[in-house]
């Protein structure tokens, strides 16, 4: 269930600013004093309102992300837990996809596994595990997440861990493999994923690497949501976190990722 939660003056604020940074092409820079998130639930509600704002054209919401889904970013950024995100229904794309590097000021990719949902997760039977939550799936696929981080000074992002919730975690979507169905046999942890840009090797990893099994960090995204009232519904898709470090990508580079028993997905940049 989607439920719309009521947004504040403030936050209403704040996404417009973060809209119009976009929108100017603006480096990614704190909110001003007045409109930034000082807790966790601030920087949520400013998500929802941008996320709004940007759905005007983007179209409805069509799953979610997890960001930082490794204690070593976590860390980094000077925080204790992941964050979410959101995707829209339009910035969805199936393999083989094609962007162009000029829609974005930055552009940087990430390697994931994503989750198609079944059925709606009922709030009230929140928290989820593995083991509830694996009826509610309908298939699993390889991702490449497509995020802007708007040349963002990331030696300075831990001074300022909120301001990526409220730019809703840098999405700008995601590209999907064919969707396998026939998943359950398969040790999500164990597989292993490979990157390729123009044919070259630039990263290996493995299902664990994303908060130590992919299943985990789909639990965390649905009890996220159940903590906001909130659940995922049928069709959601969600992308569990990057199993390799991100990358940035370049106008003529073909990028591929293949996973272990789960197929491939590609994306080209022009």
């Amino acid at each position: 269930m989607r439920k719309p939660k009521p947004v504040t003056s403030t936050a209403r604020a704040a996404a417009k600013h973060l809209l119009e940074a976009h929108e100017r092409r603006e480096p990614f820079a704190p909110l001003p004093p007045a409109l930034a998130p000082r807790t966790a639930e601030d920087a949520y509600a400013i998500q929802d309102s941008f996320v709004a704002l940007r759905a005007e054209r983007l179209g409805a919401i069509g799953g979610y992300k997890i960001a930082l889904s490794s204690k070593e970013m976590q860390r980094f950024v000077g925080v204790n837990e992941p964050q979410a995100g959101v995707m829209l229904e339009s910035t969805l794309h199936q393999t083989p996809a094609r962007v162009r590097a000029a829609d974005y000021v930055h552009l940087i990719i990430e390697f994931e596994i994503a989750f198609r949902m079944a059925a709606d997760l009922p709030v009230a039977d929140a928290p989820y595990t593995r083991a509830s939550l694996t009826p509610f799936i309908e298939a699993v696929m390889p991702a490449i997440e497509i995020a802007d981080d708007r040349h963002a000074d990331y030696s300075k992002l831990a001074k300022h861990p909120l301001e990526l919730i409220a730019d809703n975690a840098w999405n700008e979507g995601a590209v999907l493999g064919a969707p396998i169905e026939r998943w359950r046999d398969v040790d999500l942890g164990a597989v292993r994923g490979v990157a390729t840009i123009n044919g070259k090797v630039v990263g290996e990893g493995v299902g664990a690497a994303a908060m130590g099994h992919p299943l985990d960090s789909l639990a965390w995204v649905a009890n996220h949501l159940a903590a906001h009232h909130r659940g995922l519904v049928f069709r959601d898709v969600v992308i569990t976190g990057s199993i390799i470090t991100t990358k940035t990508v370049q106008p003529g580079e073909l990028v591929k990722f293949e996973i272990d028993r789960l197929g491939g997905v590609e994306l080209r940049v022009v």
